[in-house]
């Protein structure tokens, strides 16, 4: 292990030389994190306007960081699932809006909502099947964020996004709910 070594009078002579007419750099006035968190101005006699975070950051989709940073790794298991394949449009809305509320009351924070991701589109020369064209478009894949943002569910929802590969990837949603009141 090597120890620094003290600098000689000729170089600290030399140093303060050269930083003679150097001014200080002025911080910048810290800017608020994006997210839900408002800033305080906290003013003091004589000085600029500086903000001050009143809470932690928050990711742009209403989360703290380390919990959507869990959330992209997949690293949180998820309180409870509901799998709507199969299902039509009018019962998978029932499904979910009874799942949703049922889970808020129970206290789950992370859903897990598998949708499957639909068919691959037509092959230009294939025929037109409205069945299988029903199938490729990912119906519910593409209408339940919908779904969780109309006012019925929107309370309860604080986050939703597409779940990591482990829980189903494109085909399955993380709904992250908000904190019941109390």
């Amino acid at each position: 292990m090597s120890r620094r070594r003290e600098p000689t009078d000729e170089e600290r002579a030399l140093f303060k030389s050269a930083l003679k007419g150097a001014l200080p750099i002025a911080k910048p006035a810290a800017r608020p994190k994006t997210g839900t968190a408002k800033a305080k101005i906290k003013i003091v006699a004589g000085a600029d306007i500086v903000p001050v975070m009143s809470a932690r950051p928050r990711a742009p989709g209403g989360l703290d960081g380390r919990t959507a940073e869990r959330l992209r790794r997949g690293a949180q298991e998820p309180d409870a699932r509901i799998d709507l394949h199969g299902m039509t449009k009018s019962a998978a809305h029932r499904a979910l809006v009874t799942f949703v509320r049922g889970a808020a009351m129970r206290g789950c924070r992370l859903l897990l909502i598998v949708t499957g991701k639909g068919s691959k589109p037509a092959a230009v020369d294939e025929p037109f099947d409205l069945e299988a064209e029903r199938h490729r478009r990912g119906v519910l894949r593409s209408i339940t964020p919908r779904w969780l943002s109309e006012p019925e569910l929107a309370g309860f929802v604080a986050d939703v996004r597409t779940a990591h590969r482990r829980h189903g990837g494109e085909g399955a949603l993380y709904v992250y709910l908000s904190k019941p009141p109390r």
